[in-house]
C-alpha cells in the first residue's frame, strides 16, 4: 500500500511539474485600451477558456516598446510573452531575438498583408487589420445640417466652409494626435487622392523626393488650404470625444474608430473625391525567444490566428480579420459597410509604418509644425528629405 501511494505521489508530482509551466500566467503586451482593447480581451478570455492557460493583458504602444526592448533584448529578458507591434520593420530589426513562429501559420489564408519571414524563420505574424478610408463623420451631424459627402475637390473646400460656419462647430476638421501619427495618416491619404499610387510608393522607397515640384503641388494645392478648416493638433482620443459631440463635423481617423463611439450605426465616412487607394496595415505578433512560456505563448498565437479567434475579434468590431476565409456576416453594421465600401479600392502600406526608424520620427515631428506654421512648408519638405534613410 505504501508503494502504491509512493507511486500516485510521483504522478502527482509529474502532473503538477507539466502545469507548472503554463502556471504563471502569459504576459500580453498590446497597444489597445479603452474600449478599443475590449474585442481582443473578448479573444484572450475565449482561449484561457479553450486552454485553461491564464494570461495578464498590458498595454504599451509601437514607440515605447521601441524604447524598451532594445536594452531588454541585450541582456536576455523580456517584458512579456507574446508581444505586439505596428512596427513591422521593427520586427525584422530584432529578427534575432524572435521565436520562429512558422508552425502557428501555415495554414492561414492571408490576404494583402504577409508573415515576416527572415532567413526562412516567421517572425512577425500580422493579426487584425485596420485601413485608414477617409474622413469620419456623424450621419445625425450631416443630417441635422443638411451636408453631404463631397463628390469633387471643390465640394470638399465647400463643406469645410459649411462645417466652419455652423454654430458652436470650434473648426471643421478635428486634427487628432500623439506623437504625431494621426497627422500623418491624414497627409498619406491626400497623396494617395491626389499624387496617386506610384507617386505614393516612390516616396515611401526613396525614389521620389519630398522637395520635387509635383509634391510640393499636393502641399500647396490641397493640404494647405485644407489647414484652414483644421483645428490644431490635439491628443487623439480626446480630439475623437469633441468631434462626436459636434465641436468638429469630420475627423481622419481608421476604421478603430467604430470600436470607440457610443453609436457606429451614426458613422459615416468618404474618402477624398478621386481617390482610388488607402493605406492600410496592421499589429505584428512576435514572441521574444527570452520568454519563459514559449510553447505557452506559440498556443495563444495559433488560437489568435484560428478562424475561431479571429471570428471573435471581427464580431467586436473595429478591425477587420487578416483571414481571408472570414465571412462579412461575422462583423457588425459598420464593419459590413466599410468592407463595402472599400470594394474597388487599392490597399497599400502604411508608408511611415514601413520606412520607419528615425524617419518616421522626422515625419511626425515635421507634420506638427506644419499643422500649426504652414508657411514651414519648405523647411518641412527639406527635411523629409535629409533625414530619409540612405542606402
Amino acid at each position: 500500500m505504501r508503494n502504491l501511494w509512493r507511486v500516485f505521489g510521483v504522478l502527482a508530482l509529474l502532473t503538477a511539474f507539466s502545469l507548472g509551466a503554463w502556471a504563471e500566467k502569459l504576459v500580453v503586451i498590446a497597444p489597445w485600451s479603452g474600449a478599443e482593447a475590449d474585442p481582443f480581451v473578448a479573444v484572450l478570455e475565449a482561449f484561457k477558456e479553450k486552454t485553461g492557460i491564464d494570461y495578464e493583458y498590458r498595454v504599451m504602444r509601437s514607440e515605447d516598446l521601441g524604447k524598451v526592448l532594445p536594452a531588454q533584448f541585450a541582456v536576455g529578458m523580456t517584458p512579456g510573452d507574446v508581444l505586439f507591434t505596428a512596427w513591422g520593420w521593427w520586427v525584422k530589426e530584432f529578427a534575432d531575438h524572435m521565436v520562429d513562429l512558422s508552425a502557428e501559420v501555415a495554414d492561414v489564408p492571408f490576404g494583402f498583408l504577409t508573415p515576416i519571414s527572415v532567413e526562412g524563420k516567421v517572425v512577425g505574424i500580422p493579426y487584425a487589420v485596420w485601413v485608414k478610408p477617409g474622413f469620419w463623420y456623424r450621419k445625425s451631424f450631416f443630417e441635422a445640417h443638411d451636408l453631404r459627402a463631397p463628390s469633387s475637390w471643390e465640394d470638399f473646400m465647400a463643406l469645410l466652409a459649411r462645417i466652419k460656419a455652423i454654430p458652436g462647430v470650434e473648426d471643421a476638421a478635428a486634427s487628432g494626435d500623439e506623437v504625431g501619427w494621426p497627422l500623418s495618416d491624414t497627409v498619406e491619404h491626400f497623396i494617395l487622392a491626389y499624387g496617386g499610387v506610384n507617386m505614393f510608393l516612390g516616396l515611401t522607397e526613396g525614389t521620389i523626393k519630398w522637395e520635387s515640384p509635383e509634391v510640393r503641388a499636393i502641399f500647396t494645392e490641397h493640404i494647405v488650404p485644407y489647414l484652414e478648416y483644421a483645428s490644431e493638433p490635439i491628443e487623439w482620443t480626446a480630439a475623437k470625444d469633441l468631434w462626436w459631440e459636434g465641436k468638429y463635423g469630420i475627423y481622419f481617423m481608421g476604421n478603430w474608430i467604430t470600436g470607440m463611439v457610443d453609436d457606429p450605426a451614426d458613422l459615416g465616412v468618404f474618402a477624398l473625391p478621386g481617390a482610388k487607394a488607402v493605406t492600410g496595415g496592421t499589429d505584428y505578433i512576435f514572441v521574444p525567444k527570452y520568454s519563459k512560456q514559449v510553447e505557452a505563448a506559440k498556443k495563444l498565437v495559433a488560437f489568435l490566428m484560428s478562424k475561431e479567434g479571429q471570428e471573435i475579434r471581427a464580431k467586436g468590431g473595429g478591425k477587420l480579420a487578416i483571414r481571408t476565409d472570414v465571412s462579412p456576416d461575422a462583423y457588425p453594421p459598420a464593419e459590413r459597410a466599410l468592407i463595402k465600401a472599400l470594394q474597388g479600392f487599392v490597399i497599400v502600406p502604411d508608408m511611415d509604418d514601413t520606412i520607419g526608424g528615425e524617419w518616421q520620427a522626422a515625419f511626425w515631428d515635421q507634420l506638427k509644425l506644419l499643422w500649426v506654421k504652414p508657411e514651414a512648408l519648405d523647411d518641412v519638405l527639406r527635411v523629409l528629405d535629409e533625414k530619409f534613410p540612405q542606402g
